[in-house]
């Protein structure tokens, strides 16, 4: 294999990395803006929930208690519990 053809697989592979990495970028990018996109629609409806007098400290809470499994969230409770009776909250 001459020099000349070496130096063309070589090149191809890198101008194949250069692209593959350039595409990774691209769709990470687009995700960012999708992912920020999302973030404003959620913070609107915060802000419009809050206009019409719910509590948007609460239904955070809310919404991050129904991501929980219903096993979790027991055990949750319950070591809470065990914690602010041992503080003397309850």
């Amino acid at each position: 294999m001459s020099a000349a053809a070496a130096e063309s697989r070589e090149d191809a592979a890198t101008r194949f990395a250069k692209d593959q990495l350039k595409a990774f970028v691209e769709r990470i990018e687009k995700l960012e803006e999708e992912k920020k996109a999302i973030a404003e629609d959620i913070k609107d409806v915060y802000a419009e929930a809050k206009g019409n007098g719910y509590d948007t400290k609460a239904l955070r809470e809310v919404v991050r208690l129904r991501k929980q499994d219903k096993d979790e969230r027991a055990e949750h409770e319950a070591i809470l519990d065990t914690y602010l009776s041992a503080l003397g909250m309850i």
